[in-house]
Order: C-alpha cells, then sequence, then structure tokens
C-alpha cells in the first residue's frame, strides 16, 4: 500500500498554528492511542492473548455467536506495519469526518464501517468467491473503517491534494480513494497478493462508508458532542456562531460562500442545508 506523506499544506488545518497534533480531534486520538496501545500490550505483555480472544472469524462470531468479534477485530493488529500504516491514515484523514459528522456519530460511523468490511469478507467467504474455505481464518485491522474515511472524505473533497512518499506523486483525494478501491477489486478477482480477505475488509468498509455518505439522515438519532456539525435530527443545540443563511446564493456563488464560510468558522459553523450543498456540488 502506498505510503502517505499527508495533504497538501494550503488543505492542513494545522497549518493555521498550534502543531500537527494539537488539530487530532478528540475521538480520532483515543483511537490512536487505542490502537497502538493494545498491539504494543498484546505483543509485549499479554503474549497475543487479546488478539487470540478477539480476532473475527466467521467460527466464532457467526457460527459460536460471538458478535463482538464484528467490532473488537478493529483494534487488533497483525504487526507493526499493519498498525503503524493504519494510524497514518487514521491521523491524516480521521479528523475531517470526526468535525464533518462530530465526535459521537464519527465513530458511529468509523465502527459500522469496519462492522461492513467484516459482512463483505464474510459473505465472499460464505459465497466461495474467496479462495478460502477455513472458516477461522482471522480477520484483523483497522482497515475497514479507515478506507470508509477515505471515501467519505474523497465525497466530501474530492479535489484536496495527497502526497505519497511511495510512490511519489500527488493525487486528488478521488484518485487516491479511486486507486485504493481499484488494487483492492484486483487483488480479490485475480487472486493477487495473498491477502484477498484484507482486501475484501477493505472494499467492504469503503462500500459503508459511501452508503453512509449517501444517506447520513440514517445516523442522525446518535447524539453528537456540542462544538461539532450535527445531522438531520439534531436539536438543543445553538452554536458559538450563528449561521448566516445562504438560500439567496445559487450555483457556484453558494459553493464559494460555503467554502469561504468554513475558512473563517470552521465545519462547525454548516448548516445542514449549507453540507447538503457541499456534498452535491462534490458529486458533481
Amino acid at each position: 500500500m502506498s505510503i502517505l506523506a499527508g495533504m497538501g499544506i494550503a488543505d492542513r488545518e494545522y497549518s493555521k498554528g498550534g502543531g500537527m497534533m494539537a488539530q487530532l480531534t478528540p475521538v480520532v486520538k483515543g483511537l490512536l492511542i487505542l490502537n497502538l496501545g493494545i498491539f504494543f500490550a498484546d505483543m509485549l505483555i499479554f503474549d497475543l492473548t487479546i488478539q487470540n480472544q478477539f480476532t473475527f472469524t466467521i467460527q466464532s462470531a457467526l457460527l459460536e455467536f460471538r458478535l463482538w468479534e464484528f467490532i473488537t477485530f478493529q483494534f487488533i493488529h497483525g504487526s507493526v506495519g499493519h498498525v503503524l500504516f493504519n494510524s497514518m491514515g487514521l491521523f491524516f484523514f480521521g479528523p475531517w469526518m470526526e468535525r464533518w459528522w462530530g465526535a459521537q456519530r464519527f465513530l458511529f460511523f468509523y465502527l459500522v464501517c469496519g462492522v461492513g468490511g467484516a459482512i463483505f469478507y464474510s459473505g465472499l467467504v460464505l459465497t466461495g468467491t474467496l479462495p478460502s474455505n477455513n472458516l477461522q481464518t482471522g480477520l484483523v485491522g483497522a482497515s475497514a473503517g479507515i478506507y470508509g474515511i477515505l471515501v467519505g472524505v474523497a465525497m466530501i473533497a474530492p479535489s484536496m491534494r495527497v502526497s505519497l512518499l511511495f510512490p511519489p506523486v500527488t493525487l486528488t483525494m478521488r484518485q487516491l480513494a479511486l486507486a485504493l478501491l481499484a488494487i483492492s477489486v484486483g487483488s480479490i478477482v485475480l487472486k493477487i497478493g495473498g491477502n484477498e480477505g484484507g482486501e475484501a475488509g477493505h472494499l467492504g468498509g469503503a462500500i459503508m462508508g459511501f452508503v453512509l455518505m449517501k444517506t447520513h439522515g440514517w445516523i442522525g438519532w446518535v447524539r453528537s458532542k456540542t462544538g461539532y456539525p450535527r445531522g438531520r435530527h439534531a436539536s438543543n443545540f445553538t452554536p458559538k456562531i450563528r449561521p448566516r443563511t445562504i438560500i439567496d446564493l445559487h450555483g457556484q456563488n453558494e459553493v464559494d460562500a460555503i467554502l469561504e464560510k468554513i475558512s473563517r468558522d470552521g465545519f462547525q459553523s454548516l448548516t445542514d442545508e449549507e453540507r447538503d450543498i457541499l456534498l452535491r456540488a462534490a458529486k458533481k
């Protein structure tokens, strides 16, 4: 997988000051601590007991009804490189989605994308699409949730620039998301790379992320902390800066006004209607 160097400096919110770590959002920070902490604690202290007990397998999760494995596998990683690559993806792109959804809705979005990865993987195995008849083959890692995040960011900001260390290229978010999805599909169809199960998880997370972004009102019941944007069904929330209506704006002027508002006041100042307008513009 490509090594990510970061977004273009103009797209980085930490370019305004405060440093990279200071701009991490609360849920992303907690997820990073959990992923890294669980991995190194399991490797150095628990002798992989956590991995052995909480990895997702079709046998244990579906046939033995250990349904919690749909969640727990997302916090387990198989190697140092695995956990570090996933941490980089979460570090760079997670804050975008957390500011978009709000803290608690972002956590729900992230975990449901992970569940989507496990469901899609199970479906491909049970239908014989994947070349594995072993129902005890384990699935681990945060990649499914991160692929859901990548798809979400690509839908919100498709033209945002992303620089890679290897290969040394700069892509838009749309190009990066499409390239990674093409790799996953190619690995499954052509059966190359030896990680078809993991790629199925990636693809499932991306599909779930797309569905949630297209039907974002569906998770409007999840509570969201004050200070972050809320979905359609939010209530009892008064932003510090009251959003300015843009009903009288049209076309590109409307989008420009929203982007200017984000630059000035941040994502939290957007109304539901403004976020819908931005999503429709991103699709075009």
